[in-house]
């Protein structure tokens, strides 16, 4: 069976290259540099400080490890395959983490069936010709208004990712199952993409799912917040609304994608100093 959220792994890698979309990108946590940061590039961190130093000229903290990003925010499947999928196999990394299709899943119309089917084609093609390959659940977005509707087609491509996962023996990235960052602190403003926050407790999940020794607990439960009144929810949800709904819908409508003319942030295998 397919590895569940908890299964640690007796395998250290020196090499790492995430593809995806924003949530990989790291979208809804910005770094001092202009650049996201997010999950994986937290796990990279993770990662690194699980490899042993060796050279003379070898990094003293992160040693000869080595991480790429080729994640592009707003990426549908079929993108990430075409232009990121050969790139990691050109890398061959110790470790992909593949996430995607969750732009896809919320279009409406899309069938969760035919996504999962491209999905496993490029699993079969990455599991051919790099190491080992994670793969991550949807969120459980009974919390999130405008994406509630869509639980039950998040849900069925949740169930296809453990079969294929299953069958290529795949550690999986439960984020269904992590219900910390169902918390709305988790969440950033968007509402759409997580927190500074929720990618740091991603990345803790991740790195226990890989068996690596991390420094906090995911499900370390958020401090109580005092009680919100009728009026600041709704209050919220106007700024909210005119913020981000807004804008979200007219690019929808124009055919623009908040990743029209965003490279990936680290396209070449780096050392992390870099």
């Amino acid at each position: 069976m397919a590895d569940d959220s908890r299964t640690r792994r007796d395998k250290t890698f020196g090499s790492y290259a995430a593809i995806g979309d924003s949530f990989t990108e790291g979208v809804g946590d910005p770094g001092p540099d202009g650049l996201f940061v997010g999950w994986a590039d937290r796990l990279a961190v993770l990662l690194a400080d699980q490899l042993p130093v060796s050279g003379a000229t070898a990094d003293p903290v992160h040693g000869d490890f080595r991480y790429a990003n080729l994640a592009v925010r707003g990426r549908l499947l079929d993108q990430v395959v075409e232009e990121q999928i050969p790139r990691a196999r050109e890398l061959a990394p110790d470790l992909v983490t593949f996430c995607a299709g969750g732009n896809d899943i919320i279009r409406p119309g899309t069938d969760p069936d035919d996504v999962a089917e491209r999905f496993e084609r490029a699993v079969a093609d990455l599991t051919g010709s790099v190491g080992t390959v994670m793969l991550a659940t949807g969120f459980d977005t009974r919390g999130v208004p405008v994406l509630r509707h869509l639980r039950g087609k998040i849900a069925t491509f949740n169930e296809h990712t453990r079969a294929i996962a299953d069958r290529y023996g795949c550690p999986v990235l439960d984020l269904w199952s992590l219900r910390t960052i169902q918390d709305r602190r988790a969440w950033d403003g968007d509402r759409l993409h997580l927190s500074a926050e929720g990618h740091t407790r991603v990345a803790l999940r991740a790195g226990q799912v890989l068996g690596v020794e991390v420094p906090a607990d995911p499900d370390q439960p958020w401090p109580p917040l005092p009680p919100r009144g009728t009026l600041e929810v709704r209050r919220d949800d106007i700024h909210w609304a005119r913020e981000y709904l807004v804008p979200w819908i007219g690019r929808r409508l124009r055919g623009a994608s908040s990743g029209d003319h965003v490279a990936a942030k680290r396209p070449d295998l780096l050392p992390l100093e870099h």
